[in-house]
């Protein structure tokens, strides 16, 4: 019996090293990372509009994702906004030539809200098309995690052509529409801003909702 309990003991403890992740990259838009900026009066340089640097969702993921010894995974977090807005034309090149090296075992995208209206199917399947060949390019020969979220403010045609994209790199797809339906998860629920644009992005509460409805997904798989 004793043997049994050591060899169960055992898997399990491999199960659990195995899901230890050391690198996690993060692309996405403001939500993620913005610098400091006048005009919109934002002088953080994390993603908007949290608090602070450790109450946004890309800290707070990888926090959670701490060893057991409380050493933190090394993460990379770019802002991809432009690849949101000029998809069709966007030469991944300059991107691929930075993250591909830094190998991350876990890629977390949350994109799609500066994504112009996919009015048309045509759209829709550029859309979709240029993310797949984007992520295939980050993934390389390795075979990372890859999950992908949808809007904060949910959109029926952008959260489609996320969830069809990350099927075809085989990710684990996040659906978060429901967080931009509550007022209490937007910033300007928590504080005043100057900037509208601002206070429309998820606060201190919405942050923390993004990163539970991620890492719930990383401890299913």
């Amino acid at each position: 019996m004793r043997a049994v309990t050591f060899v169960l003991a055992l898997a399990c403890a491999c199960v659990s090293q195995a899901a230890e992740f050391q690198k996690v990259l993060f692309l996405g838009n403001s939500i993620t990372l913005h610098g400091p900026s006048k005009k919109v009066d934002w002088s953080g340089n994390w993603g908007m509009a949290a608090s602070a640097q450790e109450k946004d969702f890309v800290h707070l993921v990888t926090k959670a994702l701490a060893k057991k010894d409380g050493t933190l995974p090394d993460s990379l977090i770019k802002n991809i906004a432009t690849f949101e807005r000029q998809y069709a034309a966007y030469d991944e090149a300059a991107l691929l030539k930075e993250v591909v090296p830094f190998q991350a075992d876990l890629i977390v995208v949350a994109i799609g809200e500066n994504v112009p209206a996919l009015a048309t199917d045509a759209a829709k399947t550029q859309f979709k098309g240029a993310l797949v060949k984007l992520l295939t390019g980050i993934k390389g020969n390795g075979k990372p995690t890859i999950i992908v979220r949808s809007c904060f403010w949910a959109n029926a045609a952008k959260d489609e052509m996320l969830k069809q994209a990350c099927a075809e790199v085989g990710g684990l797809f996040v659906d978060i529409g429901s967080l931009g339906k509550d007022e209490k998860n937007f910033a300007r629920s928590e504080r005043s801003f100057k900037h509208a644009g601002v206070a429309n992005h998820p606060g201190d509460r919405g942050m923390q909702a993004i990163a539970d409805a991620i890492i719930g997904v990383v401890k299913e798989k």
